[in-house]
């Protein structure tokens, strides 16, 4: 068994396209019209053809129960970006508790969006401010082996 695609059903394909290309620099790699496939492997389905699939007219959004989950090198070159995007925010930029800083919002059909800071950008801040290899470990609650990797 082989996972190959999150596949997302929409009602705008060629909206949420967009919304991909101008918000997190995806673009089509497979068009099959009623489906695309995206860089990085998310797939997009028309919810007119998705319901012939399934059988039935029944499909929700804004179920908030669901994400799609990006990180990024540079975040903050990332938050500057999307402020120029008009994107409805679940929430603002938010720390947790190890370190990493995030931003969720939806896309055009309300299906949740996470982008973020790359892990191993969060271990290598936490480095340069001054704290050995086992510190960053206890703060983040990571093995000492992912932060000697992010060390590289």
């Amino acid at each position: 068994m082989k996972l190959k695609n999150p596949m997302l059903v929409v009602t705008d394909i060629n909206k949420t396209v967009e919304f991909y290309k101008k918000v997190l620099g995806l673009r089509v790699i497979m068009d099959f019209g009623a489906n695309k496939t995206l860089t990085g492997g998310l797939a997009l389905q028309t919810v007119e053809s998705y319901k012939e699939f399934i059988g039935t007219n029944s499909i929700s959004f804004d179920g908030n129960n669901f994400e799609i989950y990006f990180e990024e090198d540079n975040f903050d070159k990332f938050l500057e970006k999307l402020k120029e995007c008009e994107v409805e925010y679940v929430h603002p930029v938010k720390e947790h508790l190890w370190g990493q800083r995030v931003v969720r919002f939806y896309d055009p059909d309300k299906h949740i969006i996470e982008v973020g800071e790359n892990m191993k950008v969060v271990c290598r801040r936490y480095l340069d401010s001054g704290m050995t290899p086992e510190q960053v470990a206890e703060r983040m609650d990571v093995p000492i082996k992912f932060v000697n990797a992010s060390m590289r």
